[in-house]
């Protein structure tokens, strides 16, 4: 039975003079009602001073204990858009994060997309300020990961708090005290490198794609390489020279067969589950020849060799970016001085399957 909006009122106050605080959605559950409507008669009674409302809760007045009760954070009704430049590979899982962290708090997320467009990136981030969102979520169109040419410069001038995700901008650049969350992609090459050497590799080498995480992936390996003592086989082509894999497996079965090499790290692990069979049909079996070690593990462990691979934190970048940025949006609406603005590295796990193999090469 519906109650009279009278009663209705009666019954939160009873509920919260018992338990001290509320959250509003949870109240507007236990009660039957939207939170719209459980939001206007808290404002009612609030306006009389019968109850206090704190966050995105409801405390009852003059109760030191309520009201020194740690409120959980909320972000009830709030809009949050997300730009990025495409929902496949890593980005599916960090969109999800995002949204499930948002709604947690009783937020909603738009979604706005640029298919690597660097000048869409603004344009995105207009329609949906314009939508109402209250802060944004930007994943760049950056083609190196970082700004060039001053392409940080409708962020610096951005009407809402913004957070990077799994995008920086060098020391000195002005984007460079934006807050960001990112994977710490050079650790997770870094790793790999280590997992080699582990099993014996002692010369080694790197096919990475162009893009976004190249820099960061070969710098890891680089110095892995250099303070554990190994031996680059150098000159490796990008992953898809030309637009094809030709390069990269003529240059695989003569790095193997001629100079010594028994290892690759290969970005991503699409790239790699496409270069197996294929080294395969030209004698260069993967372990028994060449151990491999994929990077992000979207589909590694389905290929027929399930490949070793390193997989970053993609739903803990999303959710954690999206609590970073609701933070903000906090302090703002209290009045408060924000915290120190925040550079979050994520680490990367390795996932050991069979494209390393069990034993070290001879």
């Amino acid at each position: 039975m519906r109650l009279h909006v009278d009663q209705r009122h009666e019954r939160v106050l009873e509920l919260v003079r018992q338990r001290g605080s509320l959250r509003v959605a949870d109240l507007a559950a236990e009660l039957g009602v939207s939170a719209v409507t459980l939001r206007r008669d808290v404002e009612a009674l609030a306006a009389q001073g019968r109850v206090q409302r704190l966050h995105g809760a409801v405390v009852w007045p003059g109760d030191p204990a309520a009201e020194a009760q740690p409120q959980r954070q909320t972000a009830e009704g709030v809009l949050i858009g997300m730009i990025v430049p495409t929902t496949n590979y890593i980005f599916a899982d960090i969109v999800r994060g995002a949204r499930e962290a948002i709604g947690a708090q009783g937020g909603r997320m738009v979604l706005g997309m640029t298919g690597y467009v660097d000048s869409e990136d603004a344009v995105q981030a207009d329609h949906l300020i314009s939508a109402g969102a209250q802060g944004l979520l930007v994943a760049p169109s950056w083609f190196g990961g970082v700004p060039l040419d001053g392409q940080e410069k409708w962020l610096l001038e951005c009407a809402v708090p913004t957070v990077l995700v799994e995008r920086s901008a060098p020391a000195g650049n002005p984007a460079a005290g934006l807050d960001r969350v990112r994977t710490d992609r050079a650790h997770g090459a870094a790793v790999a490198v280590g997992h080699f050497a582990s099993m014996g590799h002692r010369r080694i080498t790197a096919l990475l794609q162009e893009g976004p995480h190249a820099a960061q992936i070969s710098a890891g390996y680089l110095a892995a390489v250099q303070s554990l003592g190994l031996d680059i086989d150098s000159g490796a082509p990008s992953v898809r020279e030309h637009g094809d894999y030709e390069a990269s497996i003529d240059y695989l079965v003569e790095a193997v067969r001629k100079r010594g090499v028994t290892a690759a790290l290969v970005h991503s692990d699409e790239d790699a589950i496409v270069l197996v069979p294929k080294l395969q049909a030209r004698g260069i079996g993967v372990p028994g020849d060449l151990a491999l070690i994929a990077y992000d593990d979207e589909v590694a462990g389905l290929a027929d060799v399930p490949l070793t691979a390193v997989a970053p934190p993609k739903r803990s970048v999303g959710e954690l970016a999206a609590k970073l940025l609701l933070q903000r949006l906090a302090e703002r609406a209290d009045g408060r001085s924000p915290a120190p603005r925040q550079h979050l590295e994520l680490l990367p796990e390795l996932k050991i399957r069979s494209s390393c193999g069990g034993e070290p090469p001879a």
